[in-house]
């Protein structure tokens, strides 16, 4: 059959490896660098400090969501290497948290007005809640636990993106939202530490 013929379906044998702890590691790092500023005030914000932490951003939770959300979606629809309708809804929030995870890391970096941010907040609430929902009604309550640390975050984002316009908001907000982060980043450490050693040595730790 040639390539020309519309009858040609291209398929890759299934594969049982998704590169979900990509996706787990970039994100919870991320999250551990800006909680730990945002929580403890360390290290205090500054020129060079903002320049930093948003090159991490860029790379860290953007690219290794984007290319693990990327290689899901190819995997889904376009090779068929994957097949379990849940990593649908991974592919969907690792592409959408890496892309915003550029915008967040150039902001950061560029010492932009991250004000321009409150509506992100609500459609990314949003799309967490979905999260809650399908991976709850999956049975993959260790993934779902990971959107109910989400969903708390821009939750507690939405306040903290007031900033000067709503201090008595946007200060309780920020040390709320690197609790969250810290607390979701660990959770996503322990998912990657679960996932490798599942896939790489047969454990069977929940995820």
């Amino acid at each position: 059959m040639s390539l020309s013929d519309p009858g040609l379906v291209l398929s890759l044998p299934a594969s049982a490896f998704p590169p979900l702890a990509l996706g787990f590691f970039g994100l919870g790092t991320g999250y551990l660098i800006y909680g730990t500023s945002e929580l403890f005030g360390y290290p205090k914000r500054d020129e060079l400090v903002d320049h930093a932490t948003g090159i991490w951003g860029i790379w860290m939770p953007g690219f290794m969501q984007f290319l693990a959300g990327t290689y899901l979606f190819l995997g889904l629809t376009l090779f068929h290497t994957f097949t379990m309708p849940p990593l649908y809804m991974a592919a969907l929030a690792f592409t959408a948290y890496g892309v915003h995870w550029f915008a967040l890391g150039g902001i950061r970096r560029r010492r932009a007005d991250a004000r321009a941010n409150i509506g992100m907040t609500v459609a990314f609430l949003l799309i967490s809640i979905l999260g809650i929902i399908v991976f709850f009604k999956a049975g993959d309550h260790p993934v779902g636990g990971v959107f109910i640390g989400l969903t708390c975050v821009y939750f507690a984002e939405f306040f903290a993106t007031l900033g000067k316009d709503a201090p008595r908001f946007s200060r309780p907000g920020e040390r709320a939202l690197g609790f969250f982060h810290l607390g979701t980043g660990f959770w996503l450490i322990y998912l990657t530490y679960a996932v490798a050693l599942n896939f790489s040595v047969g454990f069977h730790l929940p995820v």
